[in-house]
């Protein structure tokens, strides 16, 4: 048992950073010590939120805090890689939102960092955690559906919202769309398909409704091959309404079946199911815990204070993490070249 609280330092308070504020403040064995955030408006509601709480400008100054453990980064995804290598150098955990980094060779260099340093690296794909897609993952290990043979996950949602100062549809400041949400689904299927080996290639298609902004791929798909004969399809429009997820793992002796749907991701009355079977033989999983992307982040948050306490690797680390990201990189390229890309091509 862990007695003395892991202390976390956040950086980034937006929309999505204030729910990992009270993430880290609702759970047992954390602590929040220090927010930064570059926004007058944002430190103000920090503050006032969280008044035990040390808020910052800078978010250099956080870490040079000797009362900061852990760093949870929550920013625009271009300033992933310098705010986690600074965070890593400066001797801190880190949690670290999707993708990594924008570029393999950034994610290399913060597992070096890592290493150098014994630091734990999180990435926070959080449908790892899921009670629907995490008991889909058990199904698939307790081997229901014999050998996996092929994963299809598939997301039909609303447009992206711009973000703070419309960073997310600026393609220098994102990276890619690719690494916005496909790269969660990129994640499950590498995740399900874990006994065939790792993916050696990737094809994918896209267009976009915009006509002004081409490089925007609202409509996207992609085969991932792995090792020894299994494939897995990724798919997502952003040109339809709600949130809907559908996530299928076929075996050689059966399938696994699950959907979760609601108004967004963080959804507090969403409808979900998860079923298996093979012909007549079907079967229902009661999933008795909500599942949901505001229930799995307090669950991410409470893995990190428990993983940082006890000495142990997060659920999804930062390989499993520079994998992702190295999947969306090859299906950016695929489609620019109109091609198979290795994944031996991308990682080079």
């Amino acid at each position: 048992m862990q007695n003395t609280p892991i202390r976390f330092g956040l950086i980034g308070y937006g929309l999505f950073g204030a729910h990992h504020a009270r993430a880290i403040h609702a759970t047992a064995g954390a602590v929040l010590s220090a927010v930064a955030v570059p926004s007058a408006s944002s430190r103000h509601a920090a503050r006032t939120a969280y008044p035990h709480a040390d808020i910052h400008e800078d978010y250099r100054q956080l870490l040079d805090r000797s009362s900061v453990d852990v760093v949870d980064i929550v920013v625009p995804n271009h300033l992933h890689y310098e705010i986690a290598l600074a965070a890593l150098d400066a001797g801190k955990h880190v949690l670290l939102e999707k993708p990594m980094a924008l570029s393999v060779a950034h994610c290399d260099k913060l597992l070096s960092a890592g290493r150098k340093q014994n630091c734990l690296i999180a990435v926070n794909h959080e449908l790892r955690h899921s009670s629907l897609w995490g008991q889909a993952k058990r199904l698939v290990d307790d081997g229901v559906i014999g050998a996996p043979l092929h994963a299809l996950v598939e997301l039909s949602r609303f447009p992206y919202r711009r973000g703070s100062q419309g960073w997310r549809w600026d393609i220098a400041r994102v990276g890619n769309w690719i690494l916005e949400e496909p790269i969660h689904f990129f994640d499950l299927a590498r995740w399900y398909l874990a006994a065939r080996g790792e993916p050696v290639s990737v094809y994918a298609r896209a267009n976009s409704r915009h006509s002004d902004h081409p490089e925007l791929c609202d409509n996207f798909s992609a085969i991932v091959n792995f090792q020894n004969g299994a494939y897995a399809l990724v798919s997502q429009t952003l040109a339809a309404f709600e949130h809907h997820v559908t996530a299928k793992i076929a075996g050689t002796e059966g399938t696994i079946w699950a959907h979760w749907s609601g108004p967004d991701a963080r959804s507090d009355r969403p409808t979900y199911r998860l079923r298996y079977g093979l012909g007549d033989d079907l079967h229902e999983v009661d999933v008795q815990k909500p599942a949901g992307e505001l229930v799995e982040l307090a669950d991410q948050i409470a893995m990190m204070t428990r993983c940082i306490g006890e000495h142990r690797q997060p659920l999804c680390t930062g390989q499993d993490g520079r994998w992702s990201t190295l999947l969306c990189l090859a299906a950016q390229r695929s489609i620019d070249k109109g091609r198979v890309v290795t994944t031996d091509e991308v990682a080079g």
